[in-house]
């Protein structure tokens, strides 16, 4: 069971506890959190309350999460793009397309499920359903994962993922050509208070999120950029594009990315490229940390995968 303790902030007045418990843990639905409250698991003030308790600057809010239900996860043999492999970690390049651990659902074809069928013994510390997860990707970003197969390994990747000593580039093909070549978003970030499925740059509550951007080539209507993260929230980067206006091309959640880009392409060859590319334009090309044994420095880079290249290929004739 994990405790929770915080005390409400003045910009939180006479928010709904609900309400005020799912802003600061973005992590929790809302309609879990009303079950964790009506279960008395949630107390404000040393006392029992409702969900629509309205809180008040001081109050001393204390929850209890109950630990996930956990699932048994089965090896499937899934084909691996492995780029290293050791007695301590794996690093693969994981396709579009491919979710990285099971959850609700979704119990099969994961990555998790493949790297079982490989590895078969995998660092416990994340948990049945994540073994050997240090970081993720979005199941339509594609690229460099790491992935701890001792509790040493995890421990110390993590460690690095936690003071931002871990390189991640990205490339990401956005709509739009920014006004800047170099910038940071800097931000905090947490649930969209109009949809909880989405991420949203967020004025109370949320993680502080930091991403750094800078111009790689410029066409017509679209931009190529090579992105570092310095932290790693939910949907970071998707986040960060669309909300300075310049949403990831092939985006359906953020920015509107897909449907901007169908509407800005003129020549069929880059309307036949982007109507075939079903996801985000957006990949970890490169990933670099200590080796959490030896202590030397790896680095690893994947090569932009064909969907992504043929439209870039078709901006470059179209320009």
């Amino acid at each position: 069971m994990r405790t929770e303790r915080f005390v409400v902030p003045e910009e939180a007045r006479d928010w709904r506890l609900d309400q005020c418990l799912v802003i600061f843990y973005d992590e929790l639905s809302r309609s879990f959190v009303q079950k964790l409250i009506k279960e008395g698991q949630v107390k404000v003030n040393r006392r029992p309350s409702k969900p629509g308790y309205r809180v008040r600057p001081g109050d001393e809010i204390q929850m209890q999460i109950p630990p996930p239900v956990t699932v048994e996860i089965e090896p499937e043999e899934i084909p691996l793009d492995i780029l290293y492999e050791d007695a301590s970690l794996i690093v693969v390049n994981k396709p579009p397309g491919m979710i990285v651990h099971p959850g609700a659902g979704r119990a099969t074809g994961t990555l998790v499920n493949a790297l079982l069928a490989h590895c078969e013994l995998l660092s416990g510390i994340g948990g049945v359903e994540r073994p050997g997860i240090v970081h993720r990707l979005d199941k339509d970003t594609s690229g460099v994962l790491v992935v701890a197969k001792t509790d040493v390994a995890h421990r110390d990747l993590s460690e690095q993922l936690h003071k931002h000593t871990v390189g991640r580039h990205y490339i990401a093909l956005v709509c739009g050509i920014p006004a800047k070549e170099h910038w940071t978003a800097d931000s905090f970030m947490g649930r969209s208070p109009r949809d909880r499925k989405k991420m949203a740059v967020v004025a109370i509550g949320g993680r502080r999120a930091i991403t750094h951007f800078r111009q790689i080539e410029t066409f017509k209507q679209f931009a190529l950029l090579s992105v570092r993260l310095e932290t790693g929230r939910t949907h970071q980067i998707r986040v960060h594009l669309a909300h300075s206006g310049y949403p990831v091309v092939g985006d359906p959640t953020y920015g509107g990315g897909r449907q901007r880009a169908l509407k800005s392409a003129s020549a069929p060859m880059l309307k036949h490229a982007l109507a075939a590319l079903k996801r985000q334009a957006l990949h970890a090309e490169q990933l670099a940390f200590l080796h959490p044994v030896t202590r030397e420095r790896m680095e690893f880079t994947a090569p932009i995968p064909p969907d992504m290249t043929a439209v870039l290929d078709a901006l470059r004739i179209d320009s």
